[in-house]
């Protein structure tokens, strides 16, 4: 499957994202009007000069009135989205394509949300009536099926396995704690994560990611008028989006060792983009490592490594920051939390900083330095078998 795509037609000309954490003081206005302001900084436009927004939420308001009553948005547009933990993802998709068409010359994606608000730890919400096929199964236990299917399947014992995933997560709080955003901001050293207590299957804390209030904001333009906003645009190169049949928890031969949905998305995105060789030419990924294992595997699907080989490239360093395609270099799910609506539009974020140069040196990557250009973020809701999966593909220079 291959979508046309927009290629080149787009570009992110502005970007703002608030600190990710337990925000007591804050509502989920304050943290629209942060990342709104910072995004309309960064482009260096006036309010007035977004023609239409698309905001992501899950369970932080309904409709557009969410975003229009705290930023007094007179009269425009403004569309509310939810496709799961990729509910930010969607918003910067369907901006985009907006734009592309030729209905909107600015658009604005804005995601947020406040989980801490709702008492609960993880996701929320009311479960609608179904066939009673689904697991009834909390989150961390569903992702832990991962794991011990890996291992079985690569013939991986378990004290390697928990020192593969145990490295994941501290890379990623390594990479957190050289982040002001981050909601986690400490280094965690091995025995801690290795010896954290259990949640579910294999899976201890350090394994999950954590639980957030945060907002980030992109804005979009055609790429022909993106130098008219910055000097140094980032040019929309893939957007796909796919969602599952959801028949893997009733599907014998489903193995748990792969995302079909993340394999489609990143075909397609791939496709779209010119790709051939994703390993060789995206210089970083954000990707959703809502748990470690997830990351592992994504490792994979994404065709960041060969299947079966992706714990060995955990081990060597390929992912870290100074890797050959280092992987959540701001620190990920796991040093950010995740408030739903805005995950996906931080892991662009990201993107933004690395890709114009303007991360702190501390943790620059270095595959820019090195010549490479693209960018990918990987954004996945539901649960292994049954899932909605987001690949965008960004750079600094049109491809033609």
């Amino acid at each position: 499957m291959s979508s046309r795509g927009i290629c080149d037609k787009v570009a992110v000309v502005g970007m703002g994202c608030t600190r990710f954490a337990e925000h007591w003081g804050k509502s989920v206005d304050d943290l629209l009007v942060e990342a709104f302001a910072e995004a309309l900084q960064s482009a260096a436009i006036s309010k007035e000069e977004v023609d239409a927004f698309w905001l992501g939420t899950m369970m932080s308001g309904y409709s557009g009135m969410t975003l229009s009553r705290p930023l007094k948005i007179d009269h425009k547009p403004v569309t509310r989205v939810e496709n799961y933990c990729a509910t930010g993802s969607e918003a910067f998709r369907n901006a985009c394509y907006a734009v592309a068409s030729g209905a909107y010359d600015v658009a604005m994606a804005i995601g947020v949300e406040k989980l801490k608000d709702s008492g609960f730890s993880g996701l929320h919400g009311t479960v609608p009536p179904a066939d009673g096929t689904a697991a009834q199964l909390a989150a961390p236990a569903m992702f832990s099926l991962l794991a011990p299917a890996y291992s079985k399947r690569y013939g991986i014992d378990e004290d390697q396995m928990k020192e593969v995933l145990t490295r994941i997560a501290w890379k990623n709080h390594y990479n957190g704690a050289r982040n002001v955003r981050a909601q986690f901001r400490g280094e965690v050293s091995k025995e801690t994560i290795r010896c954290s207590p259990v949640v579910a299957g294999s899976l201890g804390i350090y394994d999950c990611s954590g639980v957030a209030d945060g907002a980030a904001a992109a804005i979009v333009v055609r790429a022909e008028d993106a130098r008219r906003y910055t000097e140094h645009p980032i040019y929309v190169k893939a957007l796909s989006f796919v969602a599952g049949p959801g028949t893997g928890p009733t599907d014998p031969a489903y193995s748990y060792t792969s995302f079909t949905e993340v394999v489609a998305s990143a075909e397609d995105a791939y496709a779209q983009a010119g790709i051939v060789d994703p390993r060789a030419e995206i210089a970083m990924a954000e990707v959703h490592d809502c748990f470690t294992v997830t990351e592992l595997v994504l490792m994979e699907d994404l065709r960041f490594a060969e299947r079966g080989a992706a714990w060995k490239e955990v081990l060597a360093g390929t992912y870290d920051l100074q890797g050959d395609l280092p992987v959540n270099p701001d620190g990920g799910l796991k040093s950010f939390g995740h408030p739903i609506g805005a995950s996906g539009l931080r892991m662009l974020f990201e993107c933004w900083l690395q890709l114009r140069s303007e991360a702190p040196e501390e943790r620059r990557i270095g595959t820019i330095a090195r010549g490479k250009k693209l960018a990918l973020t990987q954004n996945l809701g539901g649960a292994p078998g049954e899932a909605v999966s987001f690949v965008s593909i960004v750079g600094t220079e049109p491809s033609r």
